[in-house]
């Protein structure tokens, strides 16, 4: 009895590692398993002063934000933070949305990979969405506060600011599906959220 007790032990410890190994080693494991684990009411509460500053500076309802950051990429979970068409960043813009769509390139809003995304003239010159949040002099879509009052300028320019919620979300993402998660999680922060630390969660 000893000696299966001793074994069932090794077997169950390996499994752990193996999980364990999965889960650092291979990102769509570690997404699969933060979109199990987090829960429907659940925000990181190191996020939500950037979420309020950003939505008070748009004038768009905070909760959106945390909606949006929330399907776009779990909270900055996925890692990296780049889709496999391009999207970049925590709220995943286009590059070409947040330099401009007047800046040449991809009909799907890919450009040059070494055009500075983060040049304020730039973004300027061609009427982009990239937002300098935190005040250093750059726009940078990996930075979780230029990236929120990014996201925000969008939703609100899209008509969020005068309520029309669905519609702005359409056009941040052209799909009914996508429509429908972010106001699941919206509806649901609006009745209810809880705070909750990510130990694990990134940003600038």
């Amino acid at each position: 009895m000893k000696k299966f007790m001793t074994i069932a032990f090794f077997i169950l410890l390996g499994l752990f590692f193996l999980v364990l190994y999965m889960f650092l080693d291979n990102d769509h494991v570690r997404q699969i398993t933060y979109k199990t684990l987090i829960g429907e009411h659940h925000i990181p509460k190191d996020y939500v002063p950037i979420y309020k500053e950003a939505a008070e500076q748009y004038d768009i309802p905070w909760e959106l934000l945390a909606s949006v950051h929330r399907v776009e990429t779990i909270f900055s979970t996925m890692d990296p933070l780049v889709s496999p068409v391009g999207a970049l960043g925590h709220f995943q813009f286009m590059p070409r949305t947040w330099v401009g769509w007047s800046y040449p390139g991809g009909q799907l809003g890919e450009i040059e990979d070494d055009i500075d995304l983060t040049d304020l003239d730039l973004i300027t010159e061609h009427n982009g969405y990239g937002v300098d949040g935190s005040g250093n002099g750059k726009a940078d879509p990996f930075d979780l506060r230029d990236a929120a009052y990014a996201a925000a300028y969008y939703l609100a320019d899209h008509g969020a600011a005068n309520g029309e919620i669905e519609e702005a979300l359409f056009a941040y993402n052209k799909s009914d599906d996508y429509v429908r998660e972010v106001m699941g999680y919206y509806e649901s922060y609006l009745d209810y959220y809880e705070l909750v630390s990510f130990p694990t969660a990134k940003y600038k």
